[in-house]
């Protein structure tokens, strides 16, 4: 009889061993799919200038409060909050998960565009700095060039009202694998003021009297 009961305990140990060995094989493989991908997590403290954020993992990920922040306002962000973070990789040297909010903003600001780009739609976005040949342009979190030649249907001198502002733009080209992204707010222009000429001609009429503007002699 006690043979028997140390028969059964070993076999007991035995698949207790192989089931937590497959849990735990199971944990892995989970929580290494979701490497290189967008998860949620919550936002679990605030430190100095990071936030410490719980993504699920049985470890925790700091992210630098500017990442929460865009052109012209600062980071809105308080223990509690549920936030998108893109997760690089499960642990680093210190046990943390290395994770980013510039990047989930730059997967999901992607997504979006290749939409509007598809669909041949306008797009928001707000010119934040100057570069060789042109200026850059955030689109929700995506960094797009927009050459100087499409900043306007005549050339700008001070492009200063126009920073920081919300402008709608038409996307030109773009390429994700290269992470390019091309811009115009000529296009736009152009296009409102084609609308406007064709509205305004459809509505004229003989004999009617208007009010013109001398451009040329």
């Amino acid at each position: 009889m006690a043979k028997r009961s140390a028969a059964q305990a070993a076999e007991t140990y035995s698949a207790d061993n192989e089931n937590f060995a497959a849990l735990l094989e199971e944990s892995f493989t989970s929580s290494s799919a979701m490497e290189g991908s967008v998860v949620k997590g919550i936002v679990v403290g605030v430190e100095n200038d990071f936030a410490l954020i719980d993504v699920g993992l049985k470890c925790e990920g700091r992210v630098p409060l500017k990442e929460f922040a865009g052109p012209g306002r600062s980071a809105e962000i308080k223990v509690g909050d549920v936030v998108e973070v893109f997760l690089d990789r499960i642990e680093n040297a210190m046990g943390e998960a290395v994770i980013s909010r510039d990047k989930a903003r730059r997967e999901e600001a992607w997504e979006k565009l290749e939409q509007s780009f598809n669909a041949n739609q306008r797009v928001e976005g707000v010119i934040f700095g100057k570069v060789k040949g042109g200026f850059t342009v955030d689109l929700s979190g995506a960094v797009a060039f927009l050459p100087g030649s499409q900043v306007d249907v005549r050339p700008v001198r001070d492009i200063g009202p126009l920073m920081g502002q919300p402008t709608p733009f038409q996307i030109l080209k773009m390429d994700r694998r290269r992470g390019n992204i091309v811009v115009s707010r000529r296009a736009v222009l152009e296009e409102s003021r084609a609308e406007a000429r064709s509205e305004l001609v459809s509505n004229l009429k003989e004999g009617q009297i208007l009010d013109g503007v001398v451009k040329n002699i």
